[in-house]
């Protein structure tokens, strides 16, 4: 089972009062999904900051990077890089900046 890196924002830290990055076993494929499948199951006061309860929708604003490509709009379920399926590189949840 595979060690995945995940970085999070400091409001979704404080929450689960965690560092700058977590590690998770993840079962099955790498993707968006099985990775924060694994993030909430590991740390449930995440359930809900990230996607929505019911639908699983990403919330507004954070996005997800990895390998320096922004995954936001890809399916949940396509694979993640290599990189980050191996550990090498974080899956990143970043806080999106609205403004005007």
């Amino acid at each position: 089972m595979p060690t995945i890196r995940v970085e999070l924002p400091q409001h979704l830290r404080t929450l689960a009062h965690v560092g700058h990055e977590v590690e998770l076993e993840v079962e099955g494929p790498v993707t968006q999904r099985t990775v924060l499948d694994a993030l909430e199951l590991r740390y449930p006061m995440l359930q809900g900051a990230i996607r929505d309860h019911v639908t699983k929708q990403r919330r507004a604003f954070l996005r997800f990077f990895a390998c320096q490509e922004d995954l936001t709009h890809e399916s949940p379920d396509a694979p993640l890089p290599e990189a980050v399926a191996s550990g090498k590189e974080p899956f990143l949840v970043i806080g999106a900046i609205a403004g005007g």
